[in-house]
């Protein structure tokens, strides 16, 4: 099969096509025939090991290797169509259309990727093409988790740093969802996205000082790590609690002292897959309270153009793969 691997770490054009062998499912496992996948801010981490502080870097060398890559084949997010199954699979079947996330052996970025029959993996929602639910699943699943880690409830007062990121994106209509007022932090040029998605208020970084605001938030989830907490806590009410999706060791010791310290809780947490908020999530979609944001597509041949992209940090929701000219 067609993939994309990488046998360093390294820049984007580390990335490049090969003939792999096709994986076999084992008895637990589906084999999926990926027609879309994607590029995140995880995968281009794992890809160069820059940008990572370093007390989490030597935590994950064990698990993705220390002087080239433990697995070759990076992508987390797939959607696509049922190859076959193990024998123990029952909820599956040959043909199905699925959409899921892989666990951290990833390889997503391919022609076929096994996974777990009862893992991060449901049927596709109808009417929703492969690219959208690609799209879906890393920016959603994450968002789901942290905001049920604060402990969101309707009538919040709830702030997005980084509201047009692939987390941030999700965060609005899953916390619009729960019905909190939403106030979304984004550029320019992303206001009206932003807004698009539910955002009840929008402020321009470039224009704007979060710091001057006049009323403090229940939660404040900062999708990027450009807060701290001593910052956050001005704007935080006093019993809100911050969100930090991008963390080092020493915010966990601060998050152990401050949870003790303080009313105001920091939270910092890794988002693991979860059947159960894919489900939350396939429901959302099929009620019409979430959409996906692509911002570009790039054929499995131009992963490495997908990854430069991501490095620069300014995707507005997420990078898809097309798999096999596969359009829909």
């Amino acid at each position: 099969m067609k993939a994309i691997i990488h046998t360093r770490f390294g820049p984007p054009d580390v990335m490049h096509l090969a003939e792999v062998e096709k994986p076999l499912p084992k008895d637990n496992q589906v084999c999926v025939k990926v027609f879309a996948s994607t590029v995140n801010s995880g995968d281009v981490k794992m890809r160069s090991f820059k940008n990572i502080p370093w007390t989490m870097a030597l935590l994950a060398r064990p698990m993705f290797g220390f002087r080239t890559p433990r697995q070759p084949i990076l992508g987390l997010d797939f959607a696509g169509e049922v190859d076959c199954v193990g024998s123990n699979v029952t909820q599956f079947k040959a043909g199905d259309k699925v959409f899921g996330m892989t666990d951290m052996n990833m390889g997503a970025n391919a022609e076929y990727v096994c996974v777990s029959g009862t893992g991060t993996i449901a049927h596709l929602p109808e009417g929703h093409s492969y690219q959208e639910m690609a799209a879906t699943t890393f920016g959603a699943l994450t968002a789901l988790h942290f905001l049920k880690a604060g402990k969101i409830a309707k009538g919040d007062n709830v702030l997005i740093n980084g509201a047009s990121g692939a987390v941030g994106v999700a965060a609005i209509q899953i916390a619009k969802h729960f019905g909190a007022t939403v106030t979304g932090i984004c550029s320019t040029k992303n206001m009206e996205l932003v807004q698009s998605l539910g955002a009840d208020h929008v402020i321009d970084y470039t224009k704007q000082d979060i710091m001057q605001c006049n009323q403090p938030y229940d939660l404040i989830f900062d999708t990027m790590g450009k807060f701290t907490f001593g910052k956050a806590k001005r704007i935080l009410k006093p019993n809100g609690r911050y969100l930090q999706a991008v963390f080092a060791i020493r915010h966990l010791f601060q998050m152990l002292l401050v949870n003790v310290l303080s009313q105001r809780k920091m939270i910092c947490t890794v988002a693991g897959d979860s059947l159960e908020d894919l489900r939350t999530l396939k429901s959302l979609i099929e009620n019409k309270q979430y959409k996906a944001v692509i911002d570009r597509t790039y054929p499995l041949e131009e992963t490495a153009k997908a990854h430069a992209y991501v490095d620069q940090g300014h995707k507005v929701g997420s990078v898809v793969i097309v798999i096999d000219g596969h359009e829909n």
